[in-house]
């Protein structure tokens, strides 16, 4: 039996220990509804990082997971991938999901991958070449058989194009129904960069006058732009290389945005440089057509390279987006010139007739694309540097819950 005195005792004891441990506001254990929530996306990531990847492209931020008692999305990310058990597929061991090589049938060596790779990456810069080499020597031949050439050569090139952006760090890890829009784009894009100067110069003189005007190509601008790819390709793979590093030493989306953002303006610069580089070479040789022309397809070349880092990382919406706006612009500068041949209208040609008459033809495209690029790096300042467009799963992969 407990005396006056000794309850007299207990008391203070009681009292210190409230206030030694206080109240607990909220659920004892707050991440167990967050493992509910994203128990498919937390049992099929390989690691912690594909976690935190899923997360950030659900909105969770460093400031939400301080709501379940975490420092940044990372360390709520290593707690789901410790209490989530992992999903074994089709009933296999874990162990034993990891792909292995056929018996007899070894896997072919790291070196010849890469080098296949490039020959790839290469490819359609040779294709172009040989094409402008055979039109060059078949001058003494029939209109039939030089077209029978520029076709097959264009075939060829879009061939080879195909095969370079779906191997390497230019293939898209995702195969959205919206490449198909943005291809559209590309070749409006590429075939207004090679012709557009010619047919806008035609319509403005009210022309052309088909078929006797044949269409004058802008060939270095075709040759730098098909070798492009190659430089294209290996900016690609270092920003890919160096934002997973990135990814792997950040400890919360702020550290990896501040890592990241570098990389892309530098990635971008890189390729810039490259393709002012061949730019300059091919004119050299194969005849310039004036310094507007070059920066106009500079700012195509960095449009298409961002467009193509905002898919392969899992943005094709803002990639097509960014195609589309230059398409646009280009087919209204167009389409201004042909309405105000109509009786009756004001001449709505005015802005496009004084640019070019200053400028050149040239700027037209150059306007396009340099506002396209802009906006696409915009965008990607602010997707390109965040963990889902890093993990080995992209957004696509992290909605998949």
């Amino acid at each position: 039996m407990t005396t006056p005195d000794g309850a007299a005792a207990q008391a203070p004891a009681q009292r210190k220990d409230a206030t030694a441990r206080p109240a607990r506001r909220g659920p004892a254990d707050p991440v167990r509804a967050l493992m509910h929530h994203h128990q498919n996306l937390c049992a099929h990531a390989v690691d912690a990082l594909e976690i935190a990847a899923g997360l950030e492209a659900y909105g969770v931020t460093d400031r939400t997971a301080a709501r379940f008692r975490h420092r940044d999305v990372f360390s709520l990310a290593e707690e789901l991938y410790a209490r989530v058990p992992r999903a074994e597929p089709d009933g296999a061991p874990a162990a034993e999901s990891t792909s292995t090589p056929s018996p007899g049938r070894p896997p072919a060596p790291a070196g010849r991958s890469r080098s296949v790779r490039g020959a790839l990456q290469l490819l359609p810069g040779a294709v172009c070449l040989a094409t402008v080499a055979a039109l060059a020597s078949s001058d003494e031949a029939t209109p039939l058989a030089r077209k029978a050439v520029g076709i097959a050569g264009v075939v060829l090139l879009a061939l080879a194009v195909r095969l370079a952006v779906r191997t390497g760090p230019l293939r898209l890890r995702h195969h959205e129904p919206r490449s198909r829009a943005a291809a559209l784009w590309i070749c409006w894009t590429a075939g207004y960069a090679v012709y557009g100067d010619w047919l806008l110069g035609q319509l403005l003189t009210g022309g052309p006058d088909l078929p006797a005007a044949a269409p004058r190509p802008a060939v270095a601008t075709a040759v730098a732009l098909a070798c492009a790819l190659a430089p294209a390709a290996g900016c690609a793979r270092w920003f890919a290389v160096r934002g997973r590093r990135g990814l792997a030493a950040s400890r919360g989306l702020g550290e990896l945005a501040a890592r990241t953002r570098p990389l892309l303006l530098t990635a971008t610069l890189l390729f810039l440089g490259a393709l002012v580089a061949l730019l300059l070479g091919a004119g050299a040789v194969l005849g310039s057509d004036g310094a507007v022309a070059v920066a106009a397809a500079a700012a195509l070349g960095v449009l298409l390279f961002l467009a193509r880092l905002l898919a392969v990382h899992g943005f094709p919406e803002a990639a097509a987006a960014g195609l589309a706006s230059a398409a646009a612009l280009e087919a209204l500068a167009l389409s201004l010139v042909l309405i105000a041949r109509l009786p009756g209208l004001p001449p709505l040609d005015m802005p496009v007739e004084t640019l070019t008459t200053a400028v050149g033809p040239a700027a037209v495209p150059a306007v396009a694309c340099t506002a396209a690029a802009l906006g696409l790096l915009v965008h990607g300042l602010r997707t390109l540097t965040g963990a889902c467009a890093h993990s080995p799963s992209g957004p696509s992969e992290a909605h998949r819950t």
